[in-house]
């Protein structure tokens, strides 16, 4: 018999072109009164614009412009860019953290640093836990039994995040084991804590279904929460509150036939994320941006991208457009947040998500979208929640909620404003309206709240 030889393949050419033109990254403090510049350039790859968008935001920065090109193999961008307070980037720590990130140094081990919300942003080891993902139709009160159930069966969340859009739910959760604070390794306990979950995420005549799994090795969470969206086709039907909203969205797409480029333009309100959130979904959808001019320097988002599929070829149908139309609305929608922000700060233990979800359920209010973290020994949390019907909670059902868990503890941001009157809803300023340090300062953490 014929002995068959393959071609050797070197598995570090892939990043050859790195290795040789290592990516430069600057931060200009000069340049603009106003802005950092943070300068990119680095050989291209499908997902460096995406690369470099995720850090930016996962530090909690405003990206207010950006010039993105990459004809030519090769990736160059000028992003102008604040912390939440309006700032310019001064903090050395921070600095070279994006470096580290983006840069030569990637290949050294990269530190925490806080962001200016007083978050802890850095490497995170994958044994640290055992994530989760719950995907299913949305109702309330479902993320209480979840939580429940987890309760249970002796998880503790360390994190979780919560999104809804078009009466479906995804849900990214982090669980370490009660005892050994660890991991959940045992496979009969993992098979026996999917079973049980995807029992609660059933529903009667449910035509997509749901589903439970355990991802592997680290994940990205936000990303990973528009992927499983994407998979569940959530951009299909509509989402009547949205599609209500005088806010909605306005895409396009043209073709630009002398230079051969597909081109999206999209106007919306600004919000925190916006740039990650579309820049996502297009690198997901397997569409390359050559080129895009981004300014959110005011209450609308104006972005522009010249775009071609991986193969090379535009979008020369309706079909085609419309389908990246739909999903970039979707992607858009997914974060916009419906009810009054709701933010929780004590000390952490077992059981605490599943108590205060309790409550929440058992005063009629239903959870849109989630954000569970623990700092230290806080468990630091926002929720945005919705009547059962999913419209604007009675302000006395707060009142009431509050005085049970805690006023120091639970506080109201974004109380609607005819509801507003008389309300004490704390404080916090920037465009988040919400600063894990500022909070933990004055509630006297890391002891517990009172």
């Amino acid at each position: 018999m014929e002995t068959i030889r393959w071609p050797y393949f070197d598995p570090e050419y892939e990043t050859l072109s790195q290795r040789i033109n290592p990516p430069r990254v600057v931060i200009d403090n000069h340049s603009c009164e106003k802005y950092s510049l943070v300068k990119v350039d680095s050989a291209n790859k499908h997902g460096s614009l995406l690369e470099v968008v995720q850090v930016l935001t996962d530090l909690d920065l405003v990206i207010s412009k950006a010039y993105i090109s990459s004809d030519g193999g090769w990736f160059m961008d000028v992003f102008h860019v604040t912390d939440q307070l309006g700032k310019k980037l001064t903090d050395e720590k921070l600095i070279d953290y994006i470096q580290q990130a983006l840069g030569a140094k990637r290949s050294e081990t990269t530190h925490k640093v806080k962001t200016c919300l007083g978050r802890t942003v850095g490497v995170q080891s994958i044994a640290e836990h055992t994530a989760i993902e719950l995907i299913g139709t949305d109702r309330p009160g479902l993320l209480s039994e979840v939580s429940a159930v987890l309760t249970e069966l002796k998880c503790n969340v360390v994190a979780a995040e919560v999104w809804t859009h078009n009466s479906r739910v995804a849900c990214v959760v982090y669980v370490t084991d009660e005892i050994v604070r660890g991991p959940i390794e045992d496979t009969q306990r993992l098979n026996t804590i999917k079973e049980q979950l995807v029992n609660v995420l059933k529903v009667k005549e449910d035509v997509k279904g749901a589903k439970t799994d355990f991802s592997m090795g680290l994940t990205h969470t936000e990303r990973r929460l528009h992927q499983m969206m994407f998979a569940d086709r959530d951009y299909e039907g509509s989402n009547c509150t949205s599609l209500n909203r005088l806010d909605k969205p306005k895409i396009s797409i043209e073709n630009c036939l002398d230079k051969g480029y597909s081109v999206v333009n999209i106007q919306s309100k600004d919000r925190p994320k916006l740039l990650f959130d579309t820049v996502c979904t297009l690198t997901d959808m397997q569409y390359v941006v050559f080129h895009a001019a981004i300014n959110s320097d005011g209450p609308l988002a104006i972005q522009e991208y010249y775009i071609r599929h991986m193969d090379g070829c535009t979008l020369d149908t309706e079909g085609e457009k419309q389908r990246v139309i739909k999903c970039l609305e979707a992607a858009i929608e997914r974060r916009v947040s419906q009810g009054i922000r709701l933010e929780l700060c004590t000390s952490d233990r077992v059981g605490l998500l599943s108590d205060i979800t309790r409550i929440f359920r058992e005063n009629g209010l239903s959870v849109s979208r989630a954000d569970v973290n623990t700092e230290g020994d806080a468990a630091v949390n926002v929720f945005y929640v919705t009547n059962a019907a999913g419209g604007p909670v009675d302000m006395k059902t707060i009142e009431a909620v509050r005085n049970e868990i805690g006023r120091q503890i639970l506080r109201v941001k974004d109380v609607p404003k005819l509801g507003r009157s008389g309300y004490d809803v704390g404080d916090g300023p920037g465009k988040s309206g919400f600063s894990v340090g500022s909070l933990l300062k004055s509630l006297g953490l890391v002891k517990p709240c009172s």
